[in-house]
């Protein structure tokens, strides 16, 4: 991988989490950009979902973490923008497969329902997985376009 720059953003619920995946990335030798939430303050998912999204969107980064209480928030607010394709991702299977089949470009975490060792597993292989392209490419171009945020 040529783009080692990740960009990852959470809401209250996946604040700890967050900070214990950027340690994690940065000893991987991973360049990190965090877009907060930077307290354990209740905040809104949405503001942080659509800038993390935002961002991806814009080609910068290899790929986007986002974390939130079931990761469904976040992953339904990034999925509004057009080019990205975030996926829930609540073990390793589910991650390898959202990046090798669907060229997830955002690896949504639920930070109430892993554990800190299921959610490095889950980040390490979505981001050491390669898209497969093929049958699959061609499933992607399926998917519909909706209009820029």
């Amino acid at each position: 991988m040529k783009n080692k720059n990740i960009i990852i953003a959470a809401d209250h619920a996946g604040y700890y989490l967050k900070k214990k995946i950027i340690d994690f990335l940065e000893k991987e030798g991973y360049g990190i950009k965090d877009m907060g939430t930077y307290s354990p303050d209740a905040v809104d998912y949405p503001d942080f979902g659509h800038r993390l999204a935002a961002e991806v969107a814009n080609g910068d980064y290899y790929a986007g973490i986002s974390i939130c209480g079931t990761g469904n928030g976040m992953n339904m607010t990034a999925n509004k923008h057009q080019g990205i394709r975030s996926a829930l991702c609540w073990n390793e299977e589910i991650g390898r497969l959202a990046k090798a089949h669907n060229d997830a470009n955002i690896c949504a975490l639920p930070a109430r329902f892993i554990t800190d060792t299921e959610a490095m597993l889950i980040v390490k292989t979505f981001l050491k997985t390669d898209f497969e392209g093929g049958r699959h490419k061609r499933r992607i171009e399926k998917i519909p376009i909706t209009k820029k945020q």
